[in-house]
C-alpha cells in the first residue's frame, strides 16, 4: 500500500485520468474529489462490497450461466450464435365437422 502525506486542496494521479483531491480535512474523516472518466466506476468501499455480494447473490440463482451467456450473446446478434427461438404458435382449436347433406342436425 502506498501512503501519501497531503494537505487540503493538494491531488494525486492515478494512471492518466483519474485525480484524487484532498477538499476537506476534519477532526475524525478527510473529504476527497474524485475526478474519474465515466467508464471508471468510483464507489465507496461498503457500496462495492454490498454490489459484489448482490452480483454474487443474483449469479447463485440464475441457474444455468452458460446458457444464459449464450442467450445474451444471441440478442445482442453476435456472430456464431443462434437467434433466440420464438415461442411456438397457439394451437389451432380443433374443427368441428360441418354437417353432411342429408344428415339430421340437432
Amino acid at each position: 500500500m502506498l501512503v501519501l502525506s497531503r494537505r487540503t486542496r493538494d491531488s494525486i494521479v492515478i494512471g492518466h485520468d483519474i485525480v484524487v483531491t484532498v477538499l476537506s480535512i476534519g477532526r475524525d474523516h478527510v473529504r476527497l474529489g474524485i475526478e474519474a472518466p465515466p467508464e471508471v466506476q468510483v464507489h465507496r468501499e461498503e457500496v462495492y462490497r454490498a454490489i459484489q455480494e448482490a452480483n454474487r447473490a443474483a449469479a447463485a440463482t440464475s441457474g444455468d450461466e452458460a446458457a444464459l451467456a449464450d442467450l445474451a450473446r444471441a440478442a445482442r446478434g453476435e456472430p456464431g450464435t443462434a437467434a433466440p427461438s420464438e415461442p411456438a404458435p397457439p394451437a389451432a382449436a380443433p374443427h368441428a365437422e360441418a354437417p353432411t347433406k342429408g344428415s339430421a342436425t340437432p
